[in-house]
This record gives structure tokens, C-alpha cells and sequence, in this order.
């Protein structure tokens, strides 16, 4: 468990936080009352190809969003972040808006 995160599950989905669980549910509100649509859990982006150098062979990267979803013409990536951004998450999200910044609006709630 990281940064004292609470496993939660609705409706049989497994959720890292207890948080990120109460957004789902938001999001599923506002999907069904139509104000976004194509509400998609742990959308993965390829961010780093796979890359053979000295004989060695590293394997491609993602990043995992927390959710993606249509909110009129804007395609939202979004991610629930309730704790401080380890450097690793930052490296990650700084990789996918460069790569795919220009095709997703960015959101990250807490």
C-alpha cells in the first residue's frame, strides 16, 4: 500500500485508493446524466519504444492513466493524485504530454 492508500473495490473494480474509487463513481454520475462519455479505466500509453543496445534488450514503457473519457469535443486524460508526485510518476507524465499533449487535455484532480 503507498502513501497509506486504502484498497477499495465498486462494483466488483478494483481501485489503488479510496479516492480514485469516488471519482469512478463520479465519473459513472456523470456519464449517465450525459455529460461525458467513453469513461475508460486505466487507459495505457506507450511512451518509451522498445530500444536493443550492447546486446541488450529494454523493454517498451507505459504510462497508465487513471481514466480517460470524451467530455464534448475534448479528449480527457485524468489522474487522481491525492499525495506528493514521486519523481518517477513526473518523468512518466512529462513523457506522455510530450508525445500525446496535443491529443488529450490533461487533468489531474485530487
Amino acid at each position: 500500500m503507498k502513501y497509506g492508500n486504502k484498497k477499495t473495490v465498486i462494483d466488483g473494480q478494483k481501485f489503488d485508493s479510496k479516492r480514485e474509487a469516488e471519482r469512478y463513481s463520479e465519473l459513472l454520475m456523470l456519464e449517465r446524466a450525459g455529460h461525458l462519455w467513453g469513461l475508460e479505466r486505466q487507459p495505457r500509453f506507450q511512451i518509451v519504444p522498445t530500444v536493443k543496445h550492447g546486446g541488450i534488450t529494454y523493454k517498451k514503457r507505459f504510462y497508465t492513466a487513471d481514466f480517460r473519457y470524451w467530455e464534448g469535443t475534448s479528449h480527457i486524460v485524468e489522474e487522481v493524485k491525492g499525495y506528493k508526485k514521486e519523481t518517477a510518476y513526473r518523468l512518466r507524465l512529462q513523457l506522455f504530454l510530450y508525445l500525446y499533449g496535443n491529443d488529450y487535455e490533461f487533468r489531474e484532480t485530487s
